[in-house]
C-alpha cells in the first residue's frame, strides 16, 4: 500500500521560507518520478514542480519558476520543495504525488497515481 505524507506547512510572512517534505512508502521510490501540486480555495489545481526517479531532471511550473526547488533523496525515500520569497497567492494546499513512470519527458499530469493527503500553506501580506 502506498503511502504519501507531506509535512512542513505552515504560516509564514510573505518573503519567507517553508521547505515541504514527502515521505514515501509501499513501493521502490526510485522507480518513480515525483511531482508537487497546489490547490487553493476556489481554483483548480496547480502543477507546481517535478522531478525524475533521479533528480537529474526537474520541471516548475510559471508560478515556481526562480522561487522554488524540487529535490529528492531516494535514500531517505523523500521528495522536497524549497520554497523561497514566499507571496501570499502561493496560499493553498499543498500535495505531494508519485507517477507511474521515471522520466519527466514523458510525464503528464494523468499519469500520477498515487497523492497524499495535502499540507496547508498560508502566506500573510
Amino acid at each position: 500500500q502506498v503511502q504519501l505524507v507531506e509535512s512542513g506547512g505552515g504560516l509564514v510572512q510573505a518573503g519567507g521560507s517553508l521547505r515541504l517534505s514527502c515521505a514515501a512508502s509501499g513501493r521502490t521510490f526510485s522507480n518513480h518520478a515525483m511531482g508537487w501540486f497546489r490547490q487553493a480555495p476556489g481554483k483548480e489545481r496547480e502543477f507546481v514542480a517535478a522531478i525524475s526517479w533521479s533528480g537529474r531532471s526537474t520541471d516548475y511550473g510559471d508560478s515556481a519558476k526562480g522561487r522554488f526547488t524540487i529535490s529528492r533523496d531516494n535514500a531517505k525515500n523523500t521528495v522536497y520543495l524549497q520554497m523561497n520569497s514566499l507571496k501570499p497567492e502561493d496560499t493553498a494546499v499543498y500535495y505531494c504525488a508519485q507517477a507511474l513512470v521515471r522520466d519527466l519527458v514523458v510525464l503528464t499530469t494523468s499519469l500520477y497515481d498515487k497523492w497524499g493527503q495535502g499540507t496547508q500553506v498560508t502566506v500573510s501580506s
